[in-house]
């Protein structure tokens, strides 16, 4: 696992904790001239919710993950909402702003993203009749705006998943020049994941059922709805893990992230034998990788259904057959 990836998975279990030490211990009556000792509680949450979660943030998220800075404010915003119902009632009617000033942001955003929305939509019907998956179609026609691609990326993802589980949808999908090792290549994995999203569904009706029957279908169907992803992301990584489209190679690090770049844009393919770093992103299984591409211009890895972007200049993979790969790319090249 990358580290990049290790440092989003420690904020989050870190963030968690902390707000939930913050629900469960902050008492609902305070009184702010008691001991230090029965004040403690109250004072670390304060800490950790406007200092040290959201520098973590800062470090962890943003600048490991190269992101942008106004990301700040939407820690800081779950932060002022955490207080807002975890403070004693006094207290936290100083965070009753958040409430209020949500109306009229959420007013500014929604017509921001109904304009995207609308272009991103727009595109992607111009885009209906064309073959191959959803999501390359979407980031080769909003790749040069950020905004556009993030919300494109978003909405395409969700049908590029029905596109690849249901086998008669793909079945003019452009064929697979090589292949990565791949865990989630392997039919057992599928199994192994589909058995568990059918046993947490199932789980979750029967806990949530007596509480009240129409949240107990909405959470297992959502659960369950996740048998769609799990599908196509067995057959992406089985079938169609790296190929061509167009003037683009495609290679699918499994359905969760992918990078399409132009074959123009590829300055060497060389198969032999690399060591993994961990620091840099690589695909496919093993401590050693057998096949590297360098790119004339930084290229952008697409992961997290387009939210964390990664630039990169060069891409390592463990491949079935590096040679017949690296030549097969040579020669489109050339064409």
């Amino acid at each position: 696992m990358r580290s990049v990836v290790k440092k989003r998975i420690v904020f989050l279990v870190i963030a968690v904790a902390f707000y939930t030490f913050g629900f469960q211990t902050i008492p609902l009556d305070i009184n702010l001239n008691s001991s230090l000792k029965s004040l403690l509680p109250f004072y670390i949450s304060v800490f950790n919710y406007f200092l040290f979660i959201p520098v973590l943030y800062w470090f962890l998220i943003i600048k490991a993950g190269k992101q942008k800075s106004w990301k700040l404010l939407i820690i800081l915003s779950i932060s002022a909402t955490c207080a807002r119902f975890s403070f004693p009632t006094f207290i936290a009617e100083y965070f009753e702003f958040v409430m209020w000033l949500r109306y009229p942001i959420i007013a500014i955003l929604l017509i921001i993203e109904l304009y995207l929305i609308k272009t991103v939509f727009t595109g992607l019907w111009k885009a209906r009749k064309l073959k191959g998956d959803p999501r390359i179609h979407a980031f080769t026609e909003f790749k040069d705006n950020d905004k556009k691609l993030t919300a494109a990326l978003f909405i395409s993802w969700e049908p590029a998943g029905w596109y690849y589980s249901i086998p008669s949808f793909s079945k003019q999908h452009p064929h697979s020049i090589g292949n990565l090792s791949l865990l989630s290549a392997n039919v057992f994995h599928w199994l192994a994941l589909a058995s568990v999203c059918i046993s947490l569904s199932t789980a979750s009706y029967c806990l949530i059922f007596e509480w009240s029957e129409l949240v107990a279908i909405i959470v297992s169907s959502i659960i369950l709805w996740s048998l769609i992803a799990i599908t196509a992301n067995y057959r992406i990584s089985k079938k169609y893990s790296i190929y061509i489209s167009n003037e683009y190679l495609i290679i699918n690090n499994s359905f969760w992230g992918f990078v399409a770049v132009k074959l123009s844009e590829i300055s060497k393919v060389e198969a032999g034998n690399f060591i993994k770093n961990k620091n840099e992103l690589s695909f496919g299984r093993g401590k050693e990788l057998n096949i590297r591409l360098a790119f004339r211009c930084k290229q952008s890895y697409v992961g997290g259904m387009g939210s964390f972007p990664e630039e990169i200049k060069e891409i390592k993979m463990n491949v079935a057959d590096p040679k017949m790969l690296a030549k097969k790319v040579q020669e489109t090249m050339i064409k």
